[in-house]
């Protein structure tokens, strides 16, 4: 299965760089509204078959125009939601609280699963319900799936999960606003990563270390 991870559109409280996980959560400014609108454009070359949104309203809103140009329905999912920030929630992500949540989901990332985010979930948690929803596109049969998710919790799923992207590759890399990360396996025979934001990813032990990009898109 190819599988499309997209960050939703830029949101108010992107702009004041505040860590906001919880339901429903913002929409989008003006600005993530025409993010949105060119999600269409940007994807056309990719067959989508099925199109997943979190159960935050930003993701859906961002789903929005891709569902309407391919005649699709948008599945909401739970567990597609953004990694959970617990006590953290509102506060600035440019502060020593910001650095913790980094910190945290991505020691989920590097194998720390049952390491709690304060006041929040563990990394076992945070991973199975992504995981559950992936194993749940796969099931349907579609050759390839999109979903609308959030940056940590894209950034650390594929960190987890993609063979050839490792923890340092993925914290070093922000995932832009609708920024996408293609992927291609199985839940059973696992994720390899070809794009990262428009740069390709090299395959584990070719052409650098494992999640180097090799070269970038035009």
């Amino acid at each position: 299965m190819r599988l499309l991870l997209i960050r939703h559109g830029q949101t108010p409280t992107n702009v004041r760089a505040l860590l906001d996980t919880a339901a429903p959560g913002p929409g989008l400014t003006a600005l993530g509204e025409r993010q949105a609108a060119a999600l269409p454009t940007a994807l056309a070359g990719e067959e989508i078959d099925v199109l997943y949104a979190s159960t935050l309203v930003r993701t859906q809103l961002t789903a929005a125009p891709l569902a309407a140009v391919r005649g699709l329905g948008v599945v909401v999912r739970e567990g597609i939601r953004e990694l959970s920030a617990g006590d953290l929630e509102m506060l600035p992500g440019d502060s020593e609280q910001g650095a913790l949540y980094l910190r945290t989901v991505f020691a989920w990332a590097a194998g720390e699963t049952r390491l709690r985010m304060p006041g929040g979930e563990t990394g076992a948690d945070a991973l199975a319900r992504y995981d559950a929803v992936v194993a749940e596109a796969a099931r349907s049969g579609a050759a390839t799936v999109a979903m609308v998710s959030h940056g940590a919790a894209i950034r650390v799923w594929t960190a987890a999960r993609a063979g050839n992207v490792d923890v340092s590759f993925a914290a070093a890399r922000p995932l832009a606003n609708t920024g996408v990360v293609v992927l291609e396996g199985s839940p059973s025979d696992g994720w390899t990563a070809l794009r990262w934001a428009g740069a390709t990813v090299s395959p584990a032990g070719e052409g650098g270390p494992a999640g180097r990009p090799v070269t970038e898109a035009g």
